[in-house]
Parts: C-alpha cells; sequence; structure tokens
C-alpha cells in the first residue's frame, strides 16, 4: 500500500485570516500583534521590558494575550520608534509626559489655537501645524517659527547621520 501524502503545512495567512474575523474587543496572542504590526515576536517581548505601560494578559505557560488598549500603545511606540525616529528613551520620555496617549483628532483651527497659544499636545504637533501654515498667525510670528524648524530639521538630521 501507498503512504498517504502528507497535510500541507499550515501557513501564515490562514492565521491572519482567524485574527481578521475576531471580534475588535478580543484579546490577540503575541503571533497576531506581531503580523498586525509588522513587528517580529522578540521585539514586542523587549517593548514590553523597556516600558512599563505595556503589560500584556499573562495565561498559565507565560502566554501572552494583548488587549486592543496594549495593541493601540504598542502601534504608538511603533510609530514613534520607526516613523518619527525616536530612540527608546525618547518614546519613554513621551509615554511618560502623557504625549502618547490616544487623543481624538483635533481639527486644524483647534490645533492652530493651540500652538499660538503655545498648548498644542506636542513638540511634533506644534511643528507639523506651523508647517501646514494656519490662519492667524502673524507674520512675524509664522516667520520665526518656520526659521526655527528649519533649525530644528538640520539638527535632526545631523544626529540621524544625514
Amino acid at each position: 500500500m501507498a503512504a498517504a501524502p502528507a497535510p500541507a503545512p499550515r501557513s501564515r495567512p490562514a492565521l491572519t485570516n482567524r485574527a481578521n474575523r475576531k471580534s475588535p474587543t478580543a484579546y490577540r496572542t503575541i503571533s497576531e500583534v506581531s503580523d498586525e504590526l509588522d513587528v517580529p515576536q522578540h521585539v514586542l517581548r523587549f517593548w514590553e521590558s523597556k516600558f512599563s505601560q505595556v503589560r500584556p494578559l499573562k495565561r498559565a505557560g507565560g502566554r501572552r494575550y494583548y488587549r486592543p488598549e496594549d495593541i493601540a500603545l504598542l502601534n504608538r511606540i511603533r510609530g514613534f520608534l520607526y516613523d518619527e525616529g525616536y530612540t527608546i528613551k525618547g518614546v519613554q520620555k513621551l509615554l511618560k509626559e502623557g504625549a502618547g496617549k490616544p487623543e481624538a483628532a483635533a481639527s486644524p483651527a483647534a490645533t492652530a489655537d493651540a500652538v499660538e497659544a503655545g498648548q498644542a499636545a506636542s513638540p511634533l504637533a506644534r511643528l507639523d501645524t506651523v508647517e501646514a501654515g494656519p490662519a492667524g498667525l502673524s507674520p512675524q510670528i509664522r516667520g520665526e517659527l518656520q526659521t526655527l524648524l528649519a533649525s530644528l530639521k538640520t539638527l535632526r538630521a545631523r544626529l540621524r547621520g544625514d
């Protein structure tokens, strides 16, 4: 008799499809979060050691289950590190200051008012708003802010080695 062919190994897309069918409030495994954020699992475990705010639920055997708010926080950390170029220490500082908290998107007018009053949520929000050209800033203040922004961009490029 001929041996039955071995079943095909389970592929990654099957796991992703199952994760997509879960409720938005369902807990996710580390592999599901890793796939969703496009970050290796070992990086998620490393971030857990560096950011005390990341506290997945751990079950018997040490399995991690991430809540939706954990995933949102990890996504912000990923954005700060990979997209905005912050260091681990820089992101730790941002999170301690509260800049990493999710906020409802502010309207451009509200952000412009906060910039003019010097009360925007984070330095990045202030710089992005100045670059977008909010109405209401005097030409003198706008010029000074643009000069400052250019200096900051030059410094950031030097720090990155560009």
